[in-house]
């Protein structure tokens, strides 16, 4: 079951992706809500953006972390570890492979044309990039509400807020339900 999670989680994960990324150009928006979009961004891998780490060191650092869990979700499973366990480690697993795989080939296998064209597949090698040297990319945007601070506010006054700006995919996404799973129902198992 653990297996059939991680293989429909990067596989989800890896249809949307490519969906978005051949078929909408670099910062295009779709509005689907007033509080929902489509927003194709491109990072190269840390959360959020952020850039402190050299991408190599980082990709390695992943994969290390998703060997090391799937080889402690295998040795857990023959202990009889509970399955709510395994589902949330498995969502973490999953997501980070999926923002792996992202890495690791896309560099390789797309090309990177600029706005308004889409980008495409070209032969293996042939890419933007080097291999451990593409982009992860996102899509899911939810500006859920919006305000400009009043002017009088020190250092933030007038500028303008948005809550819950992160742009993410169904990757991140289901490593942080994995998470969140942990810390509530698992909180226990995870101090020992």
């Amino acid at each position: 079951m653990a297996i059939l999670l991680l293989v429909g989680i990067i596989a989800i994960d890896q249809i949307i992706k490519i969906a978005v990324k051949t078929g909408m150009y670099l910062h295009q928006s779709i509005r689907v809500t007033d509080w929902f979009y489509l927003l194709f961004t491109e990072n190269n891998g840390m959360a959020f953006g952020w850039e402190f780490i050299d991408k190599l060191l980082l990709t390695s650092f992943r994969i290390v972390f998703v060997l090391l869990i799937a080889f402690y979700m295998f040795r857990s499973i023959r202990r009889g570890i509970s399955w709510g366990y395994l589902i949330c480690l498995s969502l973490i697993v999953a997501g980070a492979a999926g923002n792996i795989v992202d890495c690791v080939f896309y560099g390789l296998i797309f090309n990177n044309p600029p706005a308004p064209l889409v980008a495409d597949f070209v032969p293996f090698g042939t890419g933007y990039g080097t291999l451990f040297h593409g982009r992860v990319v996102d899509m899911f945007y939810f500006p859920l509400v919006e305000w400009n601070w009043p002017s009088w506010l020190p250092l933030i006054g007038g500028d303008h807020f948005i809550f819950f700006s992160p742009i993410f995919n169904f990757a991140d996404a289901a490593i942080s339900c994995g998470v969140v799973a942990l810390l509530l129902f698992y909180r226990k198992l995870l101090m020992k």
